[in-house]
């Protein structure tokens, strides 16, 4: 782990002329990284599930914002989103999540958590890559560790119902999407990186309905939402190498400043990663190079 002395939401670079989305900004996390990037001159495009409430939000923050309708369990949202994208998109911030939730079925017939967090979020960044001109965060955690997959069942249709296996696996996913992401884009020439951040445990409603969330009357183990934003802060904004892990310093990766980490084994695995890109084309039809 190499860590950063010190750094806050204070030391973000001057982002005016530079475009960025953000997925679930609409609230926690998400919302913390999009007023600080506005903050510092960007143009932050808010992809929400409530445009309405979105807007209400952002009417009361200093910079230039602009909300539009994303649900990103929802693949006709993900692809009408990304085709209604014109012009250049400097950063792309996967941050929507759930965790944790009770098993259920999309509109399209998919697993709720693992479209949420992994088929969506994959989806939206392929269809986006050619605007692309800086990077990818994908916001992942640390439970990723623990993640198991199966690539037979990566939709969850044949498994008994368990829903933090079903969050741990998702985010595992993440991380061998960043992996297999940066492969395809060095191998390119591209100069476009893909890189990760979790925020520790930042006691957001996220995990509010879930038997998890006692941690968040654990104050001493978890970051507050803004110390658990600066790890997305600092993977969007700063010189990092392409597939680099960034997460709270402390111990577990749980609390703490941002710092350079490493992911877990499973998540290092680029034959896994290869292989899980492949079933994840298959399962939403994407176009996906």
């Amino acid at each position: 782990m190499t860590r950063i002395p010190s750094w806050t939401a204070h030391d973000l670079p001057d982002l005016t002329g530079r475009t960025v989305v953000i997925t679930g900004a609409g609230r926690g996390l998400g919302l913390i990284t999009a007023r600080e990037l506005a903050r510092v001159g960007a143009r932050v495009v808010l992809g929400v599930r409530d445009t309405g409430k979105a807007r209400r939000v952002v009417a009361a923050l200093p910079g230039t914002f602009d909300v539009r309708p994303l649900d990103v369990s929802d693949l006709t949202s993900v692809r009408a989103f990304a085709d209604a994208w014109s012009g250049d998109l400097d950063i792309l911030v996967n941050n929507a999540g759930v965790m944790d939730i009770p098993a259920a079925r999309t509109a399209d017939g998919l697993d709720v958590q693992t479209t949420t967090n992994h088929t969506g979020p994959f989806l939206l960044t392929t269809l986006l890559l050619d605007h692309l001109t800086d990077r990818v965060v994908h916001v992942t955690s640390e439970l990723h560790k623990q993640g198991r997959l199966d690539l037979a069942d990566l939709d969850r249709r044949t498994r008994k119902p368990n829903g933090m296996q079903a969050y741990q696996a998702s985010k595992l996913a993440v991380v061998l999407f960043s992996l297999e992401l940066q492969r395809r884009l060095t191998a390119a020439g591209s100069p476009v990186r893909s890189v990760l951040a979790s925020p520790g445990i930042a006691r957001t409603s996220l995990a509010a309905h879930s038997r998890s969330n006692i941690v968040n009357r654990l104050t001493f183990l978890t970051n507050t939402p803004e110390r658990g934003a600066l790890s997305l802060l600092y993977a969007a904004t700063q010189d990092i190498p392409g597939n680099s892990y960034i997460g709270p310093d402390g111990p577990g990766g749980f609390r703490g400043s941002p710092a350079v980490r490493r992911q877990g084994k499973a998540g290092l695995d680029p034959a896994m990663a290869a292989r899980l890109w492949n079933a994840t084309v298959d399962l939403v039809g994407a176009v996906a190079r």
